[in-house]
């Protein structure tokens, strides 16, 4: 037997059915895994971290920053913005984009930070 695996089975049937119902019956864990994936892509992580730093910044900032074009930037913020990771207002011409807040934790756990590092940069 290899190390990741059991040597011996002792399923706790009841326990484990009722998580697998959960996370069927919910979509929780696909839900999950497209938000995961928006994510994913150089782009879309560039612009999430601008949104963070900037807090609330026009396609136009954002393109810039990204050295990416402006259709582009609109196409990767509109995915983002579907998977509820930023929000998007109209203020006046400009449309301006900021992070929700399951859009920052996402980050945060992509980037790999911790809630220790967090509050070191908030103090």
């Amino acid at each position: 037997m290899t190390d990741d695996r059991c040597d011996l089975l002792c399923l706790d049937a009841p326990r484990a059915e009722a998580i697998r119902e959960k996370l069927l019956e919910e979509g929780t864990a696909r839900e999950a895994s497209e938000r995961a994936k928006a994510l994913s892509d150089q782009t879309r992580l560039t612009l999430a971290a601008a949104l963070r730093e900037g807090e609330e910044l026009c396609v136009c900032d954002l393109a810039w920053i990204s050295e990416r074009s402006q259709g582009l930037v609109s196409h990767h913020l509109r995915l983002l913005r579907t998977y509820g990771l930023v929000r998007s207002r109209r203020s006046g011409k400009l449309v301006m984009y900021s992070l929700t807040g399951q859009g920052d934790s996402l980050l945060s756990a992509v980037l790999g930070e911790t809630l220790e590092v967090e509050l070191k940069v908030e103090a």
